[in-house]
């Protein structure tokens, strides 16, 4: 099993779940994240008062899946949440050495 966690535009949301859904994903979890990485943010006016923003608001998605799915998971991801500009976000991908589903007591593949 792998975990794939992938921080986002929070705009792309929507797209990257449709996506997920249509090759079969079922469980995904989802946060309200900020940072930044070579974007450093941005410089903004409010009320004639220029400041830094610079930690962004990020979406982070966390999957589970088995390691057959990993591949179909980063291609729809990546595919979903691309828009060519600065900030698309990264995907992270790290083993899972074991799952339990609290209700069943299943546990590995039976448990995602």
């Amino acid at each position: 099993m792998q975990k794939v966690e992938a921080i986002i535009k929070p705009f792309k949301l929507d797209e990257v779940k449709e996506s997920l859904n249509s090759i079969g994903i079922q469980g995904i979890t989802v946060s309200e994240v900020k940072g930044f990485g070579r974007q450093k943010g941005h410089t903004e006016l409010y009320r004639g008062a220029e400041y830094v923003v610079d930690f962004l608001p990020k979406i982070k998605m966390e999957v589970v899946v088995s390691d057959d799915l990993v591949s179909k998971v980063i291609e729809a991801i990546q595919s979903a949440a691309n828009t060519g500009r600065i900030g698309d976000g990264k995907i992270f991908v790290l083993p899972v050495v074991d799952a339990i589903r609290i209700r069943t007591g299943e546990r590995g593949d039976e448990a995602i």
